[in-house]
């Protein structure tokens, strides 16, 4: 009868004895594990990447790899794998500094059956614990509907959602890249929900909205006096965001001077208030966001060379939205049914010249843009479709399509000309589509043929045209 390998936790063991990992499949083959077993930290790694490791058990002291930086590759690539070390006496020192880097146990060697077993058991255990909730909190956000703000579907946004997704639940500080209006605090925040510190909050600060002096006592605190206008004591934000994240949005804008000081509350997590003398603890997570190249403004001095390479642990790009055109309708609906449950309109969508003419868009202020002109065409529409009138007239231009002046109309023109009038504009606003117009003009379809067959010459007409 064949094994149930799919049902079964799984343990990846590690060792560059053969005899000791024959000895310990053996053992844990026993306890009903499917177990997996590499000679070397670079083979181990393989299988971590290839997914479905459970628990992985190995040796501190190897050649190549050690123990100690295959816990750090394994919580790179998954940090819900646990790992638990095999370890001498004399290095049992090492063992617990790898504890602290995220180890979940360790054992000395010569170890007891019973001793491996009971480690390996309850690392299984936490590990099934972690992967139940975080199972959970899908379902409960599934249930709840997407919490996500971000939007698309192209290649070039699921390349950036899968790093977000791959870097998310690691410790690292991270770099979003993009220009004005891409979405990176977005960005942030889906990095920060998808983090284990989405239970504590994400605290934004934009880098450029304060002067030097008024920058770092809102980053780092100040106390009562420690400039003009410092009335009372305060914390600052990196006390404020303690055990959850800090988002430093268009961080190139500090100035050397609160660069440095950034740089040693990163290395060695104090902080210091402005005009104080104390040294606190925080335990922050940092985003950082740039629309500048932070490699130029390196090259140009204005921005610390060793903070980059602490900020730039990993990059996420943003890709502008002139880069994703697929995207545009998706992003055009989401703001459609945000902007008319807001403003209490039932809108099903954009024309299909309206449409064409959003994904023609260069959209400079890329989805901020975008944002903003879908806002004003849901509160310009009279009707439940937005048309090319509800557009900017220099985005129409721009289209290379003609732009509908203000309907004018001399005095005494009678009721009958300007409904005709109005029905033939909109006519020509969606290429003839007569059902459209009439959805558009609030009248019913049968009422446009009328219109536009008391639009004919009669026969009376005709024949006097000929004489």
């Amino acid at each position: 009868m064949e094994t149930d390998y799919a049902r079964m936790p799984t343990l990846l063991v590690v060792d560059d004895d053969p005899s000791n990992l024959d000895t310990l499949r053996v053992v844990f083959e026993r306890e009903s594990y499917k177990v997996l077993t590499a000679r070397s930290g670079r083979e181990a790694l393989d299988h971590i990447r290839t997914g479905g490791v459970d628990v992985v058990l190995t040796d501190l002291m190897m050649p190549g790899i050690s123990g100690l930086e295959l816990l750090k590759g394994v919580k790179t690539i998954d940090p819900l794998v646990e790992v638990v070390l095999m370890t001498a006496y004399g290095t049992v020192e090492r063992a617990v500094e790898a504890m602290k880097q995220g180890a979940y146990d360790f054992v000395t060697k010569p170890f007891k059956r019973i001793q491996i077993v009971k480690s390996v058991r309850r690392a299984m255990e936490k590990q099934s614990l972690l992967q139940e909730n975080r199972t959970l909190r899908e379902q409960l956000r599934s249930l709840r509907g997407n919490p996500s703000e971000i939007v698309g579907s192209s290649v070039q946004f699921q390349r950036m959602m899968d790093l977000i997704r791959q870097v998310a639940p690691s410790e690292a500080t991270i770099l979003i890249q993009g220009e004005s209006g891409t979405g990176k605090e977005l960005v942030a925040k889906e990095i920060h929900r998808l983090s284990r510190r989405s239970d504590q909050q994400m605290v934004p600060f934009n880098c450029a909205a304060l002067p030097r002096e008024l920058a770092e006592a809102e980053l780092f605190g100040h106390e009562k006096g420690a400039y003009s206008g410092a009335h009372k004591a305060r914390s600052g934000l990196f006390r404020e965001a303690d055990g959850g994240t800090l988002f430093l949005d268009e961080v190139s804008e500090l100035d050397l001077a609160t660069q440095g000081k950034l740089l040693r509350v990163i290395q060695d997590g104090e902080v210091k208030p402005v005009g104080g003398s104390r040294v606190m603890h925080v335990d922050v997570r940092i985003i950082a966001a740039s629309k500048d190249v932070l490699q130029e403004a390196v090259a140009a001095g204005r921005f610390r060379e060793d903070l980059y390479y602490r900020l730039n642990v990993i990059t996420v790009a943003v890709p502008p939205l002139r880069d994703r055109p697929g995207d545009v309708p998706l992003l055009a609906a989401y703001f459609i049914a945000r902007f008319a449950a807001k403003n209490k309109k039932i809108i099903g969508g954009f024309t299909p010249e309206a449409l064409d003419i959003l994904q023609g868009s260069p959209w400079p202020g890329n989805v901020r843009e975008m944002e903003n002109v879908v806002e004003r065409a849901v509160i310009l529409c009279r009707t439940n479709i937005i048309t090319m009138a509800e557009l900017p007239a220099e985005m129409i231009e721009a289209s290379g399509r003609p732009v509908s002046g203000p309907l004018e109309v001399r005095l005494g023109t009678t009721l009958e000309e300007i409904e005709q009038r109005v029905l033939e504009a909109t006519l020509a606003s969606v290429d003839g589509d007569k059902k459209l117009a009439a959805d558009l003009l609030g009248i019913s379809q049968r009422t446009v043929y009328r219109m536009l067959e008391r639009r004919r010459p009669s026969a009376v007409d005709k024949s006097t045209a000929r004489d």
